[in-house]
Order: C-alpha cells, then structure tokens, then sequence
C-alpha cells in the first residue's frame, strides 16, 4: 500500500476517533442544571450570554413571544408533549400538568438543551425557555427550535 494512502487511512480513523472522543466528553461535561422550574410563577432567567431565548425575558436578544392557547389547559399540554414526544431531537424529563421539562439535543455534536414550559391557565399562554448547557452563543438554535414549535402547535 502506498505510503499516502496508509497516511489518508490513518487520519480519517483518526479523525473519527477524535470525534466520537470529543462527543462523548461534550456529553460528560453537561449536567443537569439545578435552577429548572417555576418559581413564582416564573422560569429561570436566561443568563447573560446569547444561547438562551425566554417569553420572560425583557432584552431583545433572548426575548421571544409566548404562545396562546384556547381551551383547556390540560388540552394545550398534550398538544404540545405530542409536537415534542414526535420528534427525535426531545427527551422529555419531567413533567407536572402546567409544566414540562425536556432535553434536546444537537445532532452533531449532540450538545444538550434544556427545554421548559410553563402553561400559564390565567392568561392561556405557554411561557418557555431554551437555554443551552455549554458554551456562549447557539447560532441562533434555541430561537429557531422554539419559533418550530411555536408553527407546530398552532397548526395542529
């Protein structure tokens, strides 16, 4: 075998290695936050960096519109579970029946999210956050991944 293509070999297995090694440390350095959830009838706030959106936030970088629903709440969370239990990027990690708390991953990479809904039954609107887990900026992921479901559950 020429010495170039044992070279082009060696770099493409070690360039998958390398990969598949730094996937799976991605995955090891990305805990669970511990600062998920309703508190006074408020999710966490997005913190400072550009990878999170929130329909309570108050900035234009991470604010987003909530969703409104009519009817039942009870209606509009098994809407909603439905659009996220349907696509494969969602794990849904828990929930009560005016929240839900779900993880999605990245394809590539397979950086997490964490994904929370609160269902306002006062003013019938969902309220969400999407904050990634790792790094500073998202390229615009977590507002596209959410402006998605938004489509989604007003189509259905």
């Amino acid at each position: 075998m020429p010495k170039l293509l044992k070279l082009i070999l060696f770099l493409t297995i070690g360039g998958l290695v390398a990969f598949f090694v730094a996937r799976w440390l991605v995955q090891r350095a990305s805990p669970l936050p511990e600062n998920l959830g309703i508190n006074n009838g408020r999710l966490t706030p997005c913190p400072d960096s550009p990878n999170c959106v929130s329909t309570q936030a108050t900035d234009d970088g991470h604010s987003i519109p909530p969703i409104r629903y009519v009817g039942e709440t009870a209606v509009a969370h098994q809407r909603l579970l439905s659009i996220l239990q349907a696509d494969a990027q969602f794990t849904i990690i828990s929930q009560t029946p005016i929240y839900i708390h779900a993880e999605a991953q990245t394809a590539v990479w397979r950086f997490i999210d964490d994904v929370e809904f609160f269902f306002d039954e006062a003013d019938s609107l969902i309220h969400f956050r999407s904050a990634s887990r790792l790094g500073y900026g998202d390229g615009g992921t977590n507002r596209q991944r959410m402006e998605a479901i938004r489509t989604a559950f007003l189509n259905e």
